[in-house]
C-alpha cells in the first residue's frame, strides 16, 4: 500500500476593497480649491509686496500700490455707496453699459463671423474672395482703428461697439473656417445619400461638426471683447467700467483703477462661464466644449 499525502490547505486571499469614489461635495470642494488656490496666493504676494515695499523689476514700486484690503474697500463703497466721493454707488451703473456695449459688439461679430467662416471653409471660391482681405486687416491692431472710428462713427457707444466687433470678429472667423474646413467628407456623403440638400447639410453636418472650433473662437473672442472695451471707453463716454478707470487715471486714484479691473476680470470670467453654458444646452449635452 501506498500512503497517501494530504494537500495542504488552501490559504485565504485577501481582497482588498477598492476605494470608494469620491462625492460630490468632494469634488465640488477640489474644484473650488483649484479655482480659488493660485488667486489667494497672488493676493497674498500683493499684501507682501505692499507691506514690504518692494522694487519690482521693471520699474514697479509697491510703495506707490494700494494693498487688497484697500482695494476691496474701494469696490465695496463704488458698489453699496457708503462713501461722501463721486465714485459712490456707481459701479452698477458703469458695469451695466459695458455689458451691454460688450454684448452688442460680441453678438454682431459672431453674427458675421460663423456664417462667413463656414462658407469659407467649406466653398473654394467664397475662401479665394476673402482669404487675402481677411490676412490683411486682422495684423491691423485695434488701436490703429480707434482714431479712425472716432473721426468716421464719432464718440459715443458705437464707436465703442465697432472696436469690439473688430476684436472678435476675426478669432471667431479662423475658428470656424478651421472647423468647417475639417469636416469628415463622409459625413457629407452620408448626408447626401440621404437626400439632405447641399445648403441643409451646412446646418445638419457642417456647425455641429464644427462647433468645438467655433466655441473655442467664440471664447475668444469674448475675452478680446472685454480687453477692447477699455480702448473704446477711454474718449468721449462718461459711463463704463472703462471710463471709470480712465476717471481714477485723471484723479490718480490707483485703488479705483485696480478696484475696475478687478471688475472687468470677473465680468469677463463670468460671461465666459455663461457662454459655455449656454452652448452646452444649445448643443445638448454634446462634447463640442474645451
Amino acid at each position: 500500500m501506498t500512503a497517501t499525502t494530504a494537500a495542504p490547505a488552501a490559504t485565504p486571499v485577501r481582497v482588498t476593497p477598492a476605494p470608494a469614489a469620491p462625492g460630490k461635495a468632494a469634488k465640488y470642494a477640489k474644484t473650488f480649491a483649484n479655482m480659488v488656490g493660485l488667486p489667494i496666493v497672488l493676493v497674498c504676494l500683493w499684501a507682501l509686496a505692499v507691506r514690504g515695499q518692494w522694487q519690482l523689476p521693471l520699474g514697479v514700486d509697491m510703495r506707490f500700490v494700494p494693498s487688497p484690503w484697500a482695494v476691496l474697500e474701494r469696490l465695496w463703497d463704488l458698489a453699496v455707496g457708503s462713501g461722501a466721493e463721486a465714485t459712490s454707488g456707481s459701479l452698477w451703473r458703469h458695469t451695466a453699459a459695458s455689458t451691454l456695449r460688450v454684448a452688442n459688439g460680441f453678438l454682431i461679430a459672431a453674427a458675421l463671423a460663423i456664417p462667413l467662416g463656414l462658407l469659407m471653409g467649406r466653398i473654394k471660391a467664397v475662401n479665394s474672395l476673402f482669404d487675402s482681405t481677411v490676412s490683411l486687416l486682422r495684423p491691423v491692431p485695434v488701436t490703429a482703428w480707434a482714431p479712425l472710428a472716432l473721426l468716421l462713427i464719432g464718440f459715443g457707444d458705437r464707436s465703442t461697439i465697432f472696436l469690439i466687433v473688430i476684436a472678435a470678429f476675426f478669432p471667431i472667423l479662423l475658428n470656424t473656417i478651421a472647423g468647417a474646413a475639417t469636416v469628415s467628407p463622409r459625413l457629407l456623403e452620408a448626408a447626401a445619400m440621404l437626400g439632405t440638400p447641399t445648403w441643409k447639410s451646412f446646418f445638419t453636418v457642417v456647425l455641429p461638426s464644427a462647433m468645438h472650433s467655433i466655441t473655442a473662437g467664440l471664447r475668444v473672442g469674448l475675452g478680446l471683447s472685454w480687453v477692447v472695451l477699455v480702448v473704446g471707453e477711454t474718449v468721449g463716454i462718461r459711463t463704463g467700467l472703462g471710463a471709470l478707470i480712465t476717471q481714477a487715471r485723471d484723479m490718480s486714484r490707483t485703488d479705483i483703477i485696480i478696484a475696475g479691473m478687478v471688475v472687468i476680470g470677473l465680468a469677463g470670467l463670468l460671461s465666459d462661464r455663461l457662454l459655455t453654458l449656454g452652448l452646452r444646452l444649445l448643443t445638448r449635452g454634446r462634447p463640442t466644449l474645451t
